[in-house]
């Protein structure tokens, strides 16, 4: 699998354009907006979309979603379906933010713990990993030791839990429980800034490194 990361919006959210090396199919993973920066890695890559997947429905990573979805006619996977509310209040969210007006839609797979995803011969493992929303998914291929993790981890953070549904315990819980064991040499993809290692996120981030949390390396 080869990944390229387009940063969207005015937030920098990092879209990831995911594709299998054998047939050039591909996923597109959180598409916030800038619909024709996208398009043009799309182009650039010479890649076929076969489908987009979300890790939450915050504006930033969903808001381009309906019309990708339609100029590109490809189905939508995730996240889990916790987040149907920050879906629907899209179209009031852009209306909140002064964004051109954004549709609202429905994912043709929500997805839960322990499903699977696939694009030409790349499958993803998915882990629900709330917290930081309620229906927040992780992407997780395991050959590749590669996790896009959307606004669950940070390099030197962890994601918001003020929205509303969030939970800090939540998202310290599904950052342990769940991604930790993925093992520390996992490079992640966040939903915001540099890419960075789980191991390197135990040693050093100050919300849930292993000293902080009294684990131990």
């Amino acid at each position: 699998m080869k990944f390229t990361i387009i940063p969207v919006t005015p937030f920098q959210q990092n879209c990831s354009l995911l594709w299998c090396e054998e047939t050039r199919q591909a996923a597109i993973v959180d598409p916030g907006g800038d619909i024709e920066l996208i398009l043009e890695a799309v182009e650039q890559e010479r890649v076929t979309p076969q489908k987009i997947l979300l890790t939450h429905g915050h504006i930033d990573h969903a808001g381009g979603t309906a019309e990708i979805a339609s100029r590109l006619g490809l189905p939508v996977e995730g996240p889990q379906r916790e987040d149907r509310f920050w879906i629907d209040q899209l179209p009031q969210q852009s209306r909140m933010f002064g964004l051109a007006q954004l549709a609202a839609f429905t994912p043709e797979r929500w997805l839960e713990d322990g499903d699977r995803v696939n694009f030409g011969h790349v499958e993803l493992q998915v882990l629900h990993c709330p917290g930081h929303t309620p229906g927040h998914v992780v992407f997780f291929n395991a050959p590749e030791r590669l996790a896009i993790v959307g606004d669950v981890l940070f390099d030197g953070s962890i994601g918001r839990t003020d929205f509303p549904r969030g939970d800090f315990d939540t998202l310290i819980r599904s950052i342990t429980g769940k991604l930790w064991p993925l093992g520390k040499e996992v490079t992640f993809i966040p939903g915001h800034g540099p890419l960075s290692t789980f191991g390197d996120q135990r040693r050093f981030n100050p919300f849930v490194g292993d000293d902080v949390l009294g684990r131990g390396a």
